[in-house]
């Protein structure tokens, strides 16, 4: 057993998903004007991991995880949070998972150690209000009324809060809207130590790199379905490198089987071989005395394959 620092213990991974999910749908309205948000997605999240849950505005995130919280009944499909039904055993999942919204609705005239104090109360073994204002650097805030309070300031009040009980699933809403760099990899610290101390995160987030550095496994939504999901690596797999340099004055023959586009003044080659297209590339430029300013090669990474998601570019789900 792992103890959280709120004193709860936390049961070691096993082969029993935190949260598993299969066939969701969620429909707004009936007939001709209904809508499917959610169009039968499956997601499974092993305990003691982090998965970060992609998608552009509209995509279902959000209709997802409401489902998922609670909050919201499912038009159909299965969830299992904990190995529980988040409607019908609500106040035992309530009490062993930590939930963070994109929008809080804290009273303005109270303070951060108030505000803390009154959200301490409403929680099974809520750790030390001073050891919240400490974990998310608001010891110097305490006495500050919350309206006084910075966006970025507000939010680690909403993560606090989120993680005063030592929750065994936390879904966090885009935790780190509003922070500063510095304070966003501050709270990246503090999501990786939630997994090292047994906990599990299910994440949105419009920052792809903080899906890059934290998440074990991604899923990317578009339309009300998953469209790609994996880890990182799974994820970039297939997808095309690219390499880019300034257009030269010399034309140049291209390595085989490289797609070529122009943007600007600037060449674009795809390629899903970048070290072999590369040599190529370079030994072509060589013999014919030209040199490629502004050189860039660089592997897929999950922006590129989020952005040929979101675009629906041809062959991007392939």
């Amino acid at each position: 057993m792992t103890q959280t620092s709120a004193g709860r213990s936390l049961a070691e991974p096993t082969g029993t998903p935190a949260l598993e999910v299969r066939g969701l749908r969620r429909t707004y309205g009936t007939g001709d004007d209904a809508f499917d948000a959610v169009r039968g997605i499956d997601l499974t999240v092993p305990a003691g991991s982090i998965h970060a849950l992609l998608g552009v505005n509209g995509a279902g995130k959000t209709s997802a995880l409401e489902v998922i919280e609670g909050l919201a009944p499912a038009s159909a499909g299965e969830v299992r949070v904990l190995g529980l039904d988040p409607v019908a055993d609500r106040a035992e999942v309530r009490r062993r998972t930590g939930v963070l919204l994109q929008r809080s609705g804290f009273v303005g005239d109270l303070t951060v150690r108030e505000t803390l104090t009154m959200w301490s109360s409403t929680v099974s073994g809520a750790r030390p209000v001073e050891e919240s204002l400490e974990m998310l650097d608001l010891t110097r805030h305490a006495d500050t009324r919350m309206r006084a309070l910075s966006g970025g300031e507000h939010r680690r009040v909403d993560l606090a809060c989120t993680l005063a009980g030592g929750p065994e699933l936390v879904m966090l809403d885009e935790p780190t809207t509003g922070l500063d760099p510095e304070s966003r990899r501050a709270v990246w610290e503090l999501v990786r130590g939630l997994r090292d101390q047994g906990a599990t995160v299910l994440l949105t987030t419009h920052y792809l790199e903080e899906a890059e550095t934290l998440a074990d496994d991604v899923s990317i939504m578009r339309d009300g379905e998953i469209v790609r999901a994996g880890t990182l690596a799974e994820i970039v797999a297939g997808h095309p490198s690219e390499i880019s340099f300034r257009t030269p004055a010399v034309p140049l023959a291209w390595p085989a089987g490289a797609e070529v586009s122009r943007d600007g003044d600037r060449t674009v080659l795809r390629t899903a071989d970048l070290q072999p297209a590369l040599t190529e590339l370079l030994l072509t430029a060589r013999d014919a005395r030209v040199e490629l300013e502004l050189l860039d090669a660089r592997t897929a990474t999950l922006e590129s394959v989020f952005l040929a998601l979101a675009a629906d570019r041809e062959g991007a789900l392939r």
